[in-house]
């Protein structure tokens, strides 16, 4: 509230002279015991605070989260009224994560702390503060959606969290890989959600690969391009997410000179969907999906080792010892560093089986 709310009243020491000693006096004094901050951090300059001054606000909207990575300070009068700070929390690879965290305020009066609408949805992740005058209060959902200052309001936000985020990446590169575990979701969840955002996180969302090294999208399919195209011209971005699980896969990849990506958070199964159909002439393919070869197949052929009487009778023992008619037995020639029994889930079918894990065949269930 803009305004003084007393309650009640409380006692405080203040300086009342000196003693003989020429040391400081105290006495007791009543004073009204004002329950409210009337300059709230949001209605300050920026110019004017410290880090120390918004990771105390932080702290006193959320005293039992951990400190933010970054935050956004929105001070916008012209077309439209906004100010607020967003903290961009940490959030963990397995989507620990809670909506509604965002408060919204007019004239520094709290109305709601349901922003849907108001803010775009994968940046309801984000914590923090929004106050203006110009968002229309009690009204129907469907008049929010039409509402000019509202879709205003709503663009303006999207364009300043990714300014920010393209800030950080070209000012200090380091620190901003550093985050990126925490960050990626946010990023990821903006290029599936919106085009605009999409176009712009292109140069600053990341790949990460088993070395630990990140990559731009752009700076990835440099890296591989040469390698990892197959006989059709396809580029192909092996992948695991899971790479204790698939490390017999990953060896085998290495081992070729091919790079492997590492997708193990919970959106990576729709992240991956969403590439393939941003990334001409690309192909995604978890390392476990198929033998190396056929994963990337080049034109040179392998010759068998096996006659084809010598085929039909190794096939007969696995059929035999299997026992499945939903499983296929194929006899192929391939590399002498591959492994001899290789069990394969067919790329689309894996895709499906993650995605039903994680919300169905759209975005995860947040």
């Amino acid at each position: 509230m803009p305004v003084e709310i007393k309650f009640g009243t409380k006692e405080e020491q203040v300086e009342d002279g000196k003693d003989k000693d020429d040391k400081p006096k105290y006495k007791s004094v009543t004073k009204d015991n004002i329950i409210n901050e009337t300059h709230p951090l949001w209605t300050k300059s920026p110019a004017d605070l410290k880090n120390e001054d918004y990771l105390a606000f932080y702290k006193s909207l959320y005293p039992f989260s951990e400190d933010p990575l970054f935050w956004i300070h929105l001070n916008v009068d012209y077309p439209f009224n906004l100010t607020g700070v967003l903290y961009f929390p940490k959030v963990k690879k397995d989507f620990e994560i809670q909506k509604n965290k965002i408060q919204l305020f007019s004239k520094q009066v709290f109305i709601t702390d349901e922003v849907k609408d108001i803010v775009p949805e994968f940046l309801q992740l984000l914590h923090g503060v929004l106050d203006s005058p110009d968002i229309p209060l009690n009204v129907s959902r469907s008049y929010l959606q039409a509402d000019g200052n509202v879709k205003k309001i709503n663009s303006h936000i999207t364009k300043k969290v990714a300014d920010k985020l393209a800030g950080l990446f070209k000012s200090d590169r380091e620190a901003y890989e550093a985050k990126w575990d925490d960050i990626g979701i946010f990023v990821k969840y903006g290029m599936l959600s919106e085009d605009k955002f999409y176009e712009k996180a292109k140069s600053f969302g990341l790949l990460k690969n088993l070395d630990g090294k990140y990559f731009t999208l752009d700076e990835y399919k440099n890296k591989v391009k040469d390698a990892q195209t197959d006989k059709d011209k396809n580029l192909v971005y092996l992948y695991t997410n899971d790479a204790a699980k698939q490390h017999s896969f990953i060896q085998s990849a290495t081992k070729k000179g091919y790079d492997v990506l590492e997708f193990d958070s919970m959106i990576d199964s729709h992240f991956i969907n969403f590439l393939e159909q941003k990334l001409e002439g690309t192909q995604l393919k978890r390392v476990d999906a198929d033998t190396i070869d056929k994963l990337i197949a080049k034109d040179e052929e392998i010759a068998s080792v096996l006659s084809k009487e010598e085929e039909e009778k190794v096939k007969a023992v696995f059929e035999k010892a299997i026992n499945n008619p939903a499983m296929t037995v194929a006899m192929e020639s391939q590399s002498v560093d591959e492994m001899p029994v290789v069990i394969t889930m067919s790329e689309f079918m894996r895709r499906m089986k993650d995605m039903a894990e994680t919300g169905g065949g759209g975005m995860p269930m947040m």
